[in-house]
């Protein structure tokens, strides 16, 4: 038996590390002895983050508490895979942090289904999102477990993680290749596994006693748990790819990037990144760049290049004004180099053997509890655009299904601000209701345009994101002046929202600075940027809308159609016979009212492909 002793907020742990059938029997006496005294906190150690990768292996599985942690090297095999399954499956009360890495790890390496552990799971990442959901660089914690150990159990708790790094460094090793090749027998490894169990341990019952102090009630714990075990299942499934059209993809897009590059140099651009040498450029060639970042340069940032290449944020043409070719050429190298690396590419290099990405669903990830997906960014694509998405396809047999909610950011504004003509409408406008044409004609009479539509669609968008008159300018191509009027008209036909706002920013002030969500989520604002209340305030509740959702089509029995929640949308592959029915029932289950507006959802039947619901023609 190997044992290491540290000192954690002047205690001394031991990690004890098995190295004999016998040692194994200590460990089981301790685990049975443990499991009667409460919770036991889970940890694996793997090869590295890419669990579907053919290299991908698990080295060991940590278990512990406040004061022991037994370290199972896994990786040795016969009594130790043994003992640590057989532990795992006993186990009633578990504490993880990031418990959807851990299940999905344990799922895939171990045999033992997500659907066994996350019953019993307490997720100690989910507890500390819901008090504090800020990262670092927003001024919050983070939801890493070395910097929470640090705030709440002992400042010296990352002290590991750095001599690790260290002992990487040593042995010729990167943090990259570390992981699967530092020797087993590794000291500061060993310490490093024991200390997580442990950190955890002791980290959870100081959330759970924060979240009752801040009155964060039990439901929504459980929620989050529960969101958190779907998109697992998910990405379990992972997304079959279309190989014969992924491969040519890379290439094709490292060749466009190479081209709109050259064009870029022909203005003086050698470096499509440089805002330095782009802002130089422009400036060259007439155009008025006014906006800055926070040390001074001049911003060349999509925001900016895209108006002026005369582009929305959907890349089709405003029609306001000649596209300039530099900032064209910039966008398009930057735009094809970036889906050839973060997409095209990864869908060739990141497939598991049977053909399928698994894309990581983080289900906390924005300050407002919206998900992400990475590996690749999938939720990130313009929404008018197929290439991409033409390399994802439908399960042989099957057809894409995407179900999205119909304008749904501003359905949850009329429900929350209690918005009187703007819930007139949504209650009887009907399947084909337009808000934002309803708007403009409530405003500019039955004579409004489609250009009136689009202005007041930017300023209503603006009420809900918050943007300023010069980015709606842009993104609409309307004067500022004419953004200004419409944001004006706004507040006349929808006084409610102004007045919602503010009632949301005093309650801020009298929380220190925290709003609570319709659902009790806890919402940070910055000092400097309380008119963000709206904007959280809406996209909180529609991520829960999503949830909501998600929840009921599981208990639908449509759970094993499904593979990415993606902002406001389900995409789905189901048999192409039943296509039609399942589809009803994605709608159906996505359709409830909210404080008395309905949230109505749309179901599109595609293709082969996903991109089939975006032009592709497969």
């Amino acid at each position: 038996m190997q044992e290491f002793r540290h000192t954690i907020a002047g205690d001394i742990v031991t990690v004890h590390v098995p190295e004999d059938a016998d040692d194994l029997g200590m460990f089981w006496d301790w685990f049975y002895q443990a499991r009667e005294r409460g919770p036991i906190a889970l940890d694996t150690e793997t090869t590295g983050l890419d669990i579907y990768s053919p290299g991908f292996r698990l080295r060991t599985v940590q278990f512990g508490d406040a004061h022991d942690a037994w370290v199972i090297l896994w990786e040795r095999g016969g009594h130790f895979d043994s003992y640590a399954r057989d532990a795992i499956r006993r186990t009633r009360q578990i504490l993880i942090h990031n418990a959807a890495y851990d299940w999905l790890v344990l799922n895939q390496c171990a045999g033992i289904p997500l659907e066994d552990l996350a019953p019993w799971t307490t997720d100690t990442r989910i507890l500390a999102a819901l008090i504090d959901p800020r990262q670092p660089s927003e001024g919050g914690i983070g939801t890493g477990l070395k910097p929470l150990s640090a705030r709440w159990i002992d400042p010296s708790a990352p002290d590991t993680q750095a001599g690790l790094t260290t002992v990487f460094r040593s042995l010729g090793l990167t943090k990259e290749t570390g992981w699967a090749n530092i020797p087993l027998s590794n000291p500061t490894f060993l310490l490093y596994a024991g200390l997580d169990v442990i950190l955890t341990a002791r980290l959870a019952p100081i959330l759970r006693a924060e979240l009752s102090r801040l009155g964060v009630r039990d439901e929504l714990v459980t929620y989050e748990h529960e969101i958190a075990r779907l998109c697992a299942v998910m990405q379990r499934t992972g997304l079959l790819v279309d190989q014969e059209y992924a491969a040519p993809l890379a290439r094709r897009l490292a060749e466009e990037a190479a081209h709109y590059s050259a064009v870029a140099a022909r203005y003086g651009v050698s470096k499509i990144g440089s805002v330095a040498q782009v802002s130089e450029a422009l400036t060259g060639m007439g155009e008025t760049l006014t906006e800055r970042t926070d040390a001074g340069a001049l911003k060349v940032d999509k925001a900016v290049l895209l108006p002026l290449a005369d582009l929305d944020r959907d890349w089709q043409r405003i029609g306001a004004r000649e596209p300039n070719p530099l900032a064209n050429a910039v966008l398009r190298a930057k735009r094809a180099k970036k889906w050839g690396e973060d997409y095209a590419a990864q869908f060739v290099t990141q497939l598991d053997t049977a053909g399928r990405i698994h894309a990581s669903i983080n289900s906390l990830q924005a300050r407002t509890g919206r998900m992400s997906v990475s590996g690749p960014p999938l939720q990130q694509l313009p929404s008018g655009d197929h290439v991409i998405r033409r390399a994802i396809l439908a399960e042989p047999g099957h057809v894409v299904i995407s179900t999205d909610f119909q304008a749904i950011e501003m359905r949850v504004l009329a429900a929350l601000a209690d918005v009187k003509r703007m819930k007139a409408g949504f209650l009887s406008g009907g399947e084909k209701f337009d808000i934002h044409m309803y708007t403009a004609r409530l405003v500019k009479g039955p004579a409004a345009t489609k250009r009136d539509r689009k202005v007041f669609k930017g300023a209503g968008f603006g009420k809900v994101y918050g943007g300023g008159s010069r980015t709606l300018a842009r993104q609409t191509g309307a004067s500022e002046a004419e953004i200004a009027q419409a944001v004006a008209a706004y507040d006349r036909v929808f006084p409610e929202i102004k007045q919602a706002s503010s009632r949301w920013q005093r309650q801020a002030f009298q929380n220190r600075m925290v709003f609570i969500s319709a659902t009790g989520r806890r919402l940070p604002l910055d000092r400097d940027r309380t008119f963000a209340v709206t904007n959280y305030a809406c996209q909180s509740v529609a991520r829960d809308v999503l949830g909501q959702a998600m929840l009921q089509i599981e208990s639908a029995g449509l759970l094993e159609f499904c593979r990415l929640p993606i902002h406001d949308e389900i995409l789905a592959s189901a048999p192409k016979r039943e296509a039609e029915e399942i589809a009803r029932e994605f709608e159906r289950f996505m359709s409830f009212p909210l404080y008395g507006v309905p949230i109505e959802a749309e179901a599109e039947i595609g293709g082969q492909s996903w991109g089939s619901l975006y032009g592709a023609d497969y």
